[in-house]
Order: C-alpha cells, then sequence, then structure tokens
C-alpha cells in the first residue's frame, strides 16, 4: 500500500510542476515584481480560460499532493 502511495506521489508531483510551468506569467520586469504580487494577491487580475484551467487544475494537484504526503507519512 505505501508503495502504490509513493508512485501516486511522484506522478502527482510531475504533474504539479508541468501545471506549474504551462503557466504564463502576469508581470514581466522589474515593476511588475513590485507591483504584481500585490494585484494577484488581492484578486485585480482575473484568470480567463486557458489560465483558469491552468489555475484551478493546479490547486487540485496540490490539494491531492499534500493529501497523498500526509498518508504517505503515516503509512511509513
Amino acid at each position: 500500500m505505501a508503495g502504490l502511495v509513493n508512485v501516486l506521489l511522484i506522478i502527482d508531483a510531475i504533474i504539479l510542476i508541468t501545471l506549474i510551468l504551462l503557466q504564463s506569467g502576469k508581470s514581466a520586469g522589474l515593476s511588475g515584481a513590485i507591483s504584481g504580487g500585490a494585484e494577484q494577491l488581492f484578486g485585480k487580475q482575473k484568470a480567463r480560460g486557458m489560465d483558469l484551467v491552468l489555475h484551478r487544475s493546479t490547486v487540485v494537484a496540490g490539494i491531492i499532493f499534500f493529501v497523498l504526503a500526509f498518508i504517505s507519512g503515516y503509512l511509513v
């Protein structure tokens, strides 16, 4: 059982890395680095279309990753 959970954890980690790398950058340059975080934090930029799908998929994959990590730690 622990081996199966570990394999699922590795697969989910690869999926999570891929989803993060597929997302487009919200801002570019130094000004984006300074002000872009605040805009994204307070929700001034809304994701639409494929960015929304990637964002939601990343959240789901992250939650699954943490659940599998807790299960893996419990089984060991």
